[in-house]
């Protein structure tokens, strides 16, 4: 089965797993468990790990499951060697063939004092899983890609790219770099809320961490906003451009202009006002019904 047909349409993206998989007990797991079985049921082709996991996190999550792909978004190139990760993704691959993606990035160089060569970097590191005992294939990873030269890098030693912070503009200029067979598989952050000046609120509260990283600011500028954009925790121009706000439908509807644009699988991410530790079990739900999860 090809990157795309794995994934599904629709996946959810979430950091709070991966937190409490680092520092919970075995409470924590068996709650996360639950969850992800239940995302599976629901309907959900793919569960993302966000906030920089150990590729080992999966193993709790697929043990619960059955068919899910549990996808990492994304492990830091600097924070964890290709050998170790190579191996990591061979035990899992043995006990849970063709279910395990491997997002891999090159981060920010304000989370890690060796960023350096970022590019280079990344070729390197991918060598790396090439040469590993057991290699992790270009089918079973995905890079997290904005401009343009990681995303040639992500269409000719990798499934595909798996950008994040992006807009529907953007994902339509990646397809075009990717070419027809990549996998594109973009983030998109939602907040579920009728009142869009709370939703508003909540979004930029979020945002702003990430317009302090110029990856990000660099690549929206290159869409198209200003440094006016980013003052505040965004300008309303830009917090509706990365952001889906309201209720179900109109999600849905935005999310339906991200797989129009050209994205393979579109990975939601439900924002709250907690968004690193709360499981919005009740908006998963409720997406559920009106995402097009199959297609």
């Amino acid at each position: 089965m090809s990157p795309s047909g794995r994934l599904g349409r629709i996946g959810i993206w979430t950091g709070a797993f991966t937190n409490a998989l680092r520092n919970g007990g075995p409470a924590h797991t068996d709650e996360l468990a639950d969850v992800a079985a239940e995302l599976e049921a629901l309907g959900y082709g793919t569960l993302w790990l966000g906030g920089s996991p150990e590729v080992d996190y999966a193993r709790p999550l697929l043990r619960a499951t059955s068919r899910i792909t549990v996808a990492t978004g994304i492990v830091s190139i600097w924070e964890r060697g290709a050998s170790d990760v190579a191996a990591q993704w061979a035990g899992i691959e043995r006990m849970y063939p063709r279910r395990l993606l491997l997002g891999l990035g090159v981060s920010h160089p304000q989370l890690t004092e060796r960023y350096a060569r970022p590019y280079s970097a990344m070729q390197e590191y991918l060598s790396g899983l090439d040469s590993a005992p057991t290699p992790v294939p270009e089918q079973a990873r995905v890079l997290a890609a904005l401009g343009p030269r990681m995303l040639g890098l992500s269409r000719d030693r990798a499934a595909g790219a798996h950008p994040y912070l992006v807009t529907v503009e953007h994902t339509a200029w990646a397809r075009e770099i990717l070419g027809a067979r990549s996998l594109l598989a973009p983030e998109l952050k939602v907040v579920l809320d009728t009142d869009i000046d709370r939703a508003r609120d909540i979004a930029r509260s979020y945002l702003r961490f990430y317009l302090s990283m110029p990856n990000y600011t660099s690549n929206l500028l290159r869409l198209g906003f200003k440094e006016d954009d980013f003052r505040d925790g965004g300008s309303t121009r830009l917090v509706d451009a990365v952001f889906a706000l309201g209720d179900a439908s109109a999600i849905a509807k935005r999310a339906q202009a991200f797989l129009d644009a050209g994205a393979d699988h579109l990975a939601v991410q439900v924002v709250t006002d907690d968004p690193h530790h709360d499981l919005p079990r009740t908006a998963w739900r409720c997406l559920a019904e009106t995402l097009p999860l199959f297609g």
